[in-house]
């Protein structure tokens, strides 16, 4: 498994399939993903370690372990790391594409626009 490094933390790809797709997500403290959006899937988080703030639209989702949310096809989101440790989240992917070229930023910490 190889791990791809971001300025807000790291992914690993957990199993890359035709019909799904499955990461770990690791989100450092104080750092948050893109606002973006997907036209080709949609997406289930599920938070393992630490403490978050889900964006889904205009609502703001606190997570802690064991919880989860699902973000629908074409929905503008982002998840914040709000807690003093990692956050880590489980990532499945389902729909029709699974590239990262699928990423559509509508505002980004780190000039990724």
């Amino acid at each position: 498994m190889e791990t791809d490094h971001r300025p807000w933390g790291c992914y690993t790809v957990l199993a890359d399939e035709p019909d799904h797709k499955v990461k770990r997500i690791s989100v450092d403290p104080g750092k948050r993903l893109s606002l973006q959006r997907h036209r080709r899937r949609s997406e289930h988080w599920y938070l393992v370690r630490g403490e978050a703030v889900a964006t889904l639209e205009d609502r703001e989702v606190p997570l802690r372990p064991g919880e989860a949310v699902d973000v629908p096809c074409g929905a503008a989101h982002r998840l914040r790391n709000t807690g003093k440790m990692e956050a880590v989240f489980i990532e499945v992917q389902t729909g029709e594409y699974f590239g990262e070229d699928d990423i559509e930023r509508l505002a980004d910490d780190y000039g990724r626009i």
